[in-house]
């Protein structure tokens, strides 16, 4: 585990991190890369099946930890920077392979501090590609909530009510995803801002935890096993879970623990503010990010 702490105007966010990163009982290369320090954490899933997955999550993980001050909070436009960053330097990647059929993509969620002018508090920042995940855990065995959508096959699939998320699960074409970075020289990124001033607890993780564990038995194993439980006894048990269920995929999470001290200002978002805007398929941050493409 590792303490942080990020410095805003009228206080600061104490953080408390660990993660985890693991190849899991089938695969011989681990793809999955994480960033585990503020003020973005992210976990990136190399496209399985795809030439040079591994060196695709790690270079857009690389290009994401550049230039950010893990002392204090970013804000929304750096973040998009950063991503398009990440999705060019990708993108550079299959361009120096040479070839037409060498690819190289990665799925990206993540959570960033951000403070979007002066004097505003501290909020989070949700962001996602493809279908690794963010998730918001607010206590107890049904206190899970995911924050963002996958961009999938599957997903379309059950927003049109044509599967559940059982037929999800079994579906032949449940690895097909529908954004990534790398996969275009234009990235639309899902975004979504959330309260930063109230405690919280956020759950980053590639695909490989969460085709082992539905959303009910990631809820009951984030329960702690008493309240000093540390984060990596936490990250501990989910990369156990996942790996005893098959591992089939590799498995990466990062779990973040959040409280603000300080004096919340004027500006602070109301606690259900979040409700009201990070609506199914639509960004609460910037109207050009539109609802989850179909797949070409």
């Amino acid at each position: 585990m590792t303490d942080h702490r990020v410095s805003t105007e009228h206080g600061e966010l104490r953080l408390q991190v660990a993660s985890a990163s693991h190849a899991g009982m089938v695969r011989a290369v681990n793809e999955d890369s994480v960033l585990a320090e503020p003020p973005l954490f992210a976990v990136a899933d190399g496209m399985g099946g795809h030439s040079f997955g591994d060196r695709a999550s790690a270079t857009a993980i690389l290009a994401l930890r550049e230039e950010s001050d893990p002392r204090h909070a970013t804000d929304s436009n750096a973040v998009f920077a950063a991503i398009r960053r990440a999705n060019g330097a990708v993108r550079e990647l299959t361009a120096s392979a040479g070839g037409a059929q060498l690819i190289a993509g990665t799925t990206l969620a993540g959570v960033a501090v951000v403070v979007e002018h002066p004097g505003d508090d501290p909020q989070w920042m949700v962001v996602n590609l493809g279908d690794s995940r963010v998730y918001r855990w607010r206590g107890g065995s049904d206190g899970l909530e995911r924050i963002s959508i996958d961009h999938s096959l599957v997903q379309e699939l059950m927003d049109a009510g044509l599967i559940d998320e059982d037929g999800a699960r079994r579906h032949p074409d449940r690895n097909v995803i529908t954004r990534a970075l790398g996969a275009a020289d234009e990235v639309q990124a899902e975004a979504w801002l959330l309260p930063a001033t109230q405690p919280q607890t956020f759950l980053i993780c590639s695909d490989g935890l969460t085709k082992e564990l539905d959303d009910a038995r990631i809820a009951e194993l984030l329960v702690p096993s008493d309240p000093a439980e540390s984060p990596d006894a936490v990250v501990d048990r989910l990369l156990a879970a996942a790996l005893a269920a098959g591992g089939a995929d590799n498995i990466s999470l990062v779990l973040l623990r959040a409280e603000y001290h300080g004096v919340a200002s004027a500006t602070v978002l109301a606690p259900d503010v979040d409700e009201q805007t990070h609506e199914r398929g639509r960004s609460a941050l910037s109207p050009e990010l539109d609802d989850t493409r179909p797949r070409a």
